[in-house]
């Protein structure tokens, strides 16, 4: 598995239809269109590769939110075959590495969008994850989920009591990756009860990368 990261700036069309047929006939249908949007929104892109095939990608951003170091993932999508988990940690691996580089010696938060509970395996490793299984969020983890809805672009479209966001007009990004193969946090189904993807609905996950796991490169888990 090959990965480049790169600006978005540098995205070429070919690239952008490329990825939209990764999921031309199946939801979340990023189409060349929004992705285009997504070139505009986001700053750097990542593209994995086995061989010349397109495995995977992800739009995503290194920021300080409030003074806090955040990696951001806009959307990420990964092809839906028997390498979805190989794909996902190579592409996760890299942000991780370029987390470190723009933040060494810092906790980062990482803070992503899914549509389906297989999306909790990107926070393996993680501190402190939100929402997780009987913890109740505090209120600051609540503002922190006001706060990525904002970056999200959707501030007011947030349940800050459950992290579901609803925006049920047009493609919405997301964490898309599926898999049989990788064991599920415990009551990671739960949070996915009721919430429709196919209308917009998303769940706001956060959680920290330490610098000390980030230093060894230990993540993703």
């Amino acid at each position: 598995m090959m990965v480049t990261t790169k600006d978005t700036t540098a995205l070429s069309d070919a690239e952008l239809a490329e990825m939209a047929d990764l999921c031309v006939d199946r939801e979340p249908n990023f189409d060349i269109g929004f992705l285009s949007k997504q070139r505009e929104e986001w700053v750097l892109v990542t593209h994995a590769r086995e061989g010349s095939k397109l495995r995977g990608y992800s739009f995503s951003t290194l920021e300080r939110i409030g003074g806090t170091p955040s990696l951001l993932i806009g959307l990420l999508l990964v092809d839906r075959n028997a390498k979805a988990d190989q794909t996902l940690r190579a592409v996760l691996h890299d942000q991780f590495r370029r987390a470190l580089l723009a933040f060494p010696d810092e906790d980062v938060l990482l803070g992503a969008r899914l549509s389906s509970p297989d999306g909790f395996r990107a926070f393996a490793g993680l501190e402190d994850v939100v929402p997780r299984q009987g913890y109740k969020p505090t209120g600051e983890d609540r503002a922190w989920g006001r706060r990525l809805a904002k970056r999200f672009g959707a501030e007011k479209a947030i349940d800050d009591h459950t992290f579901v966001m609803s925006v049920p007009l047009g493609p919405v990004g997301c964490l898309d990756y599926v898999t049989s193969k990788a064991a599920l946090p415990e009551g990671a189904e739960d949070f996915f009860v009721g919430l429709r993807p196919d209308q917009g609905q998303r769940l706001v996950v956060f959680g920290w990368a330490m610098a000390e796991a980030l230093a060894s490169g230990k993540l993703p888990r």
